[in-house]
């Protein structure tokens, strides 16, 4: 972590000329990033290119033309303790404070601090020595590290865009993901294997599956009887069978031998007789 004597080492290594307030400012965030492990590898208008953050070059470049740009500060830096992704850094001149804002090589949002000049600037100093110039750098660089640099260093450690769709990937080949199948063989007992049969079903009114099939769930086939029976006006009233639900023992009508009158008991006769419930024998003749 950056130190405010290590920041103004770099300041009097670099020996930058200033043009106003807003330069020192500038300058001063710049050597807390070189101080905090980060190069330069890009400043001025050349860092405002639209490939800088995607072009593969890490030379580290010079301080010159710095601050070639009126009101607008641009730094782009590399960290190889950090996976050497690079960082891009704009400064704005927005009245009396600087505006920081440093986007990571692929982040989606950038990271915000606002500085102002006039609390780390001795005012009216015309001082050439810069730990003259400079007040406060202690808590100028732990606002701009607890703001802007500890935010850095804890998006480096989580894995870009590329690499977590790779993995999701590679995830769905691992067990447990995805379709299910079978981990081990499958064994059955020898002999003869009895289907299994349904527990559900216990009158007409609500037969159970046929054997060798596995019913649904009970409760879904419950809710889907209350739906049927919704609209009965039977069910309304409390009954639980529908209107003209019977179990009908007679064949079709018509038919000869399947009359209705003919399954009813008719009384033993004294003295003999085939047994009611037998088939009926006419008495005549033949009999």
């Amino acid at each position: 972590m950056a130190t405010d004597k290590s920041v103004m080492a770099v300041i009097r290594a670099s020996r930058p000329s200033f043009r106003n307030a807003h330069d020192k400012v500038a300058f001063a965030v710049h050597a807390t990033f070189v101080s905090s492990g980060y190069f330069l590898t890009a400043t001025g208008k050349s860092a405002l290119s639209d490939t800088t953050l995607s072009s593969t070059s890490t030379d580290e470049v010079g301080i010159e033309q710095w601050n070639e740009i009126e009101d607008e500060y641009a730094f782009v830096y590399c960290n190889p303790e950090k996976g050497s992704k690079k960082v891009l850094v704009k400064c704005l001149v927005m009245n009396d404070k600087l505006l920081v804002a440093a986007l990571a090589d692929g982040a989606s949002e950038p990271m915000h601090h606002e500085i102002s000049v006039e609390d780390f600037l001795f005012a009216g100093n015309g001082c050439t020595n810069y730990s003259g110039q400079f007040k406060d750098l202690d808590r100028f660089v732990m606002n701009l590290d607890k703001e802007i640099l500890s935010k850095l260093d804890s998006s480096s450690d989580k894995p870009t865009s590329s690499q977590t769709r790779a993995e999701q990937k590679q995830n769905l080949n691992e067990p447990g993901i995805g379709v299910a199948e079978p981990q081990h063989t499958q064994s059955y007992p020898s002999g003869l294997v009895y289907p299994p049969v349904g527990p559900i079903g216990s009158s007409d009114l609500f037969p159970g599956p046929g054997a060798g099939m596995y019913p649904p769930r009970f409760d879904l086939m419950i809710l889907a009887g209350l739906v049927e029976w919704v609209e009965i006006p039977a069910f309304l009233e409390g009954s639980c069978v529908p209107p003209g639900a019977r179990f009908d023992p007679y064949g079709p009508p018509g038919v000869p031998g399947f009359e209705p009158n003919r399954f009813t008991r008719v009384p033993r006769r004294p003295g003999g007789g085939t047994h009611p419930d037998l088939q009926h024998y006419g008495s005549g003749t033949d009999f």
